[in-house]
Formats: structure tokens, sequence, C-alpha cells
């Protein structure tokens, strides 16, 4: 299977990052539970018929329930995200949300290397 993305692919999901971006600051969904609710990067299908669209929340309480929050208003975002590229893509994909918990594999990663680092400066014995 080719994972390497298409030009088209490219453009679509820039597009949409980027009027997503839009739409979740004017629907006011880019703060929730007192956290950032950030697009962390968009995805779609070769047929251009699937977006699926990456979410990091920062300081989120409950991500779970913030996700249930913006599928409940899929709808809207749909809607507003029409009306803006609608001159741009002959159809609309459909949108799937999901959470990005890359970020939290960046943060462990980080731990883990300034650990390392630590223990090579503070003369730790190499394993």
């Amino acid at each position: 299977m080719n994972m390497k993305e298409g030009k088209r692919q490219k453009q679509v999901s820039a597009l949409l990052l980027a009027e997503l971006n839009k739409v979740f600051q004017k629907l006011g969904l880019s703060m929730i539970q007192g956290g950032m609710v950030s697009i962390s990067s968009v995805k779609i299908t070769p047929d251009l018929f699937e977006a699926r669209i990456y979410l990091s929340f920062y300081q989120v309480s409950d991500p779970k329930a913030a996700l249930k929050m913006i599928e409940d208003k899929a709808w809207e975002i749909k809607r507003d995200l029409v009306s803006s590229i609608r001159n741009q893509l002959r159809s609309m994909p459909q949108l799937t949300f999901y959470i990005d918990d890359s970020l939290d594999y960046v943060d462990k990663m980080d731990a883990l290397f300034r650990e390392i680092h630590e223990n090579k400066t503070n003369g730790g014995e190499q394993p």
C-alpha cells in the first residue's frame, strides 16, 4: 500500500487545515475546559472522500469529553467549512475527528532524552 500523499491530497489537506482552524476559532472550539485545542494535522484519503482530523488537546482536563463536544458540533463545523471552501473543492470530504496523542509521545521522548543526558553529565554509568 502506498502511503505517500499525492500533490492534490497535500493541497486539500493544507486547505482544510487552514480553514478548519478559522472555523474552530469562530465556533469557540479552540478553547475547551480551560485548555487549548489545536488541529495538529489533516490526513485525506487518496479519493478525497474522507478527511481525518487529528486534534491536540493542551491542558484540557478530559480530552475524550472535549472530542465528543467537537463531534457533536460536526455539522456546524462542516456547514462553515463548506461555505468557506465550496469554490475550491468539488465535493466535501467526510470529516472524522481523532485525538492526536503524538505530543504525549514527544513529551515522553523528551523526558527520556533529558534523563539520559543528565545521567551522562552526572558521570552516570553507561549500561
